[in-house]
């Protein structure tokens, strides 16, 4: 992370790309049998001297009671994020500690893994994901995902789905070119910040589809406009506002977005497909 430049503090928050980057160093560089269950070390690095658990507010006893976790959703709900040593952070900014370091590691923990020292092991989880999202239909997607879940146990296969949809965060915006698709909102900024969203057309806990059909990219206050049924989104790429949204000062430029074209995706294969925006229409917008 600190290779990518994605490590800019000491606290480490738990969210799909760790878990991602997790998963890539695990599948290349362990060959014990081991699971890939990211909980695990994320939650028992606590008893090293350089590394601490911030328990998020009102659960610090329950966290200090806690001997092991290894489900995902659990972690997530006690842990505000981890804190490492401010040294070590700083350390990690630096090329050559961090290369000292990950030979140091290598050599203690993989010295069969050697060859992985220079190389660049993340991506290719990331790439893979990415690629079933632009390029699966809807079943081909959920046949892939009831085949990972059959071999996986439930801990595993909730980090699975984590993962997948924090590609999907990603892959949705970029395909749109980071623009919202009604407004056309668009800011671009030194940090790494994203601040337009990907939204699930059909929600993936009913649909379990994260392919590109079944997204579109939206600024915050559209998408939850979206979700709450306020706008929806026809088959023929034009907005239709809610008749129930009360005209006012405040909401004149958002019902005037009613009738504007979206912007779509250069490709065709990667439009909103017409059997999800049927369904937001029919079961989500208010009319």
């Amino acid at each position: 992370m600190a290779e990518k430049g994605l490590l800019t503090s000491n606290k480490l928050s738990i969210t799909p790309e760790i878990v991602l980057s997790f998963k890539e160093y695990f599948n290349t560089l362990v060959k014990t049998g081991h699971h890939e269950n990211f909980a695990l070390p994320f939650f028992h690095l606590k008893n090293e001297p350089f590394y601490r658990l911030i328990p998020k507010l009102g659960f610090e006893k329950q966290l200090e009671k806690m001997k092991s976790v290894k489900s995902l959703h659990k972690l997530i709900k006690l842990v505000a994020f981890a804190e490492i040593d401010n040294k070590l952070f700083q350390l990690l900014q630096i090329q050559s500690y961090r290369l000292i370091i990950k030979k140091f590691l290598i050599e203690l923990y993989f010295p069969k893994e050697l060859l992985y020292l220079h190389n660049e092991i993340q991506g290719y989880l990331e790439n893979s994901i990415e690629n079933d999202i632009l390029n699966d239909s809807r079943a081909d997607y959920n046949i892939k995902l009831n085949s990972i879940k059959a071999r996986l146990d439930e801990s595993n296969f909730e980090e699975e789905l984590f993962v997948r949809g924090g590609v999907f965060k990603k892959t949705v915006p970029k395909i749109y070119d980071y623009v919202c698709c009604i407004s056309g909102m668009k800011i671009i900024s030194n940090h790494k910040f994203q601040m337009i969203d990907a939204c699930h057309i059909i929600p993936f806990s009913l649909s379990q589809d994260d392919t590109i059909s079944n997204g579109i990219s939206l600024n915050p206050t559209l998408h939850r406009a979206f979700d709450r049924g306020l706008i929806t989104i026809g088959t023929d790429y034009k907005v239709k506002i809610s008749n129930s949204i009360i005209e006012s000062e405040s909401t004149r430029d958002f019902i005037e977005f009613n009738g504007s074209q979206i912007k779509i995706p250069r490709s065709e294969k990667y439009l909103p497909s017409f059997e999800a925006l049927n369904w937001h229409n029919q079961e989500i917008f208010l009319g």
